[in-house]
């Protein structure tokens, strides 16, 4: 599928991959991935979805060489998964961080250092750059264990920034954080991507998602379902539009009346929100005149899918022989 020199210009190569897992004996046999590929460019960020089983922990631990194929390639910057020089070029956020109790922010990122195979003058001149950009400069010498889960899940984003990587693979980055702490977690994903990171993430929160991906790939039984831009999973001959609107109802259903069946979703007194189906950019334009000339103010507009009814659309109910434990 790739040329070489093709693989070169990638951030995430995935060629034809297949992992297949065989019991002791070799009696049973289960596909976690059949025929993956994908290519992503540098400086995007990418999300992977899918149902618990969809094969998602196998991909990830392809691509950090924790896993090898049966089947097909995966290589990282141009390298190889699993190699020294592709490991070197991907930093790593687990969803579940374990951090000795007793280290500090400084100590923690101390010894993650030396796991990179950084010298002590090398990880000093990052700590407190990387300290100061997730805000942790305050509690660098404060023990992990007075940490918000929040709080764990900076340093944890700024361990996996210590040795400069090009690539970030981030498991879950904002499960079970509150609305502070994920918006903290996307301000540090949108700044990474602006020095030129790309980003690679596995989630389960559509929500999320829907707000920082440039692209996404969908997973279902092994089989890569969707790969593209979110405007990409529109279905069907028509365009699914959603306004939010201010002003009286009865003008509104008045201008909306032309265009067959209307959702409506009151918010508040003169304040509501509307679904529909329209043929085409024209009659979205025309759509838009029509209230403006109501006095209707339009206080949003999107159109498309939502992830989640695509989502949903795209996967199938869980087997009951799936993975355990292989999101």
């Amino acid at each position: 599928m790739f040329s070489d020199g093709y693989f070169s210009m990638l951030a995430i190569e995935v060629e034809q991959l297949s992992k297949t897992y065989c019991s002791p004996l070799g009696l049973r046999r289960h596909r976690a991935l059949k025929s993956i590929s994908l290519a992503v460019e540098p400086g995007q960020i990418v999300s992977l979805l899918g149902p618990n089983g969809a094969g998602k922990t196998t991909l990830v631990k392809i691509l950090l060489g924790l896993l090898r194929p049966s089947v097909g390639a995966a290589r990282i910057a141009g390298e190889l998964a699993g190699s020294i020089r592709s490991r070197l070029r991907v930093g790593y956020l687990p969803e579940n961080l374990l951090i000795e109790s007793h280290h500090t922010a400084d100590s923690a990122l101390i010894y993650w250092g030396r796991l990179h195979q950084l010298s002590r003058k090398q990880s000093r001149s990052r700590r407190a750059e990387l300290l100061e950009n997730v805000g942790l400069t305050k509690w660098a010498y404060v023990p992990v264990r007075q940490f918000s889960k929040g709080m764990r899940q900076r340093l944890g984003l700024a361990g996996a920034l210590l040795h400069d990587p090009e690539i970030l693979i981030l498991d879950e980055p904002t499960d079970g954080l509150d609305p502070a702490g994920r918006k903290e977690v996307r301000d540090l994903l949108f700044a990474a991507k602006n020095d030129g990171k790309t980003i690679f993430l596995n989630s389960h929160l559509l929500q999320e998602v829907e707000q920082i991906s440039d692209q996404i790939a969908i997973l279902d039984r092994g089989e890569l379902k969707f790969f593209g831009t979110q405007s990409a999973l529109q279905v069907g001959d028509t365009l699914k539009v959603e306004f939010e609107l201010r002003g009286a109802e009865t003008e509104a259903r008045a201008a909306l009346d032309l265009y067959g069946e209307v959702f409506w979703q009151p918010l508040s007194a003169g304040h509501y929100r509307v679904r529909l189906d329209l043929a085409n950019q024209a009659a979205i334009d025309q759509c838009v005149d029509g209230l403006r000339a109501g006095g209707i103010s339009i206080v949003g507009l999107k159109y498309g899918d939502s992830l989640e009814s695509a989502f949903l659309r795209l996967v199938q109910p869980p087997a009951s022989n799936a993975s355990e434990g292989d999101g």
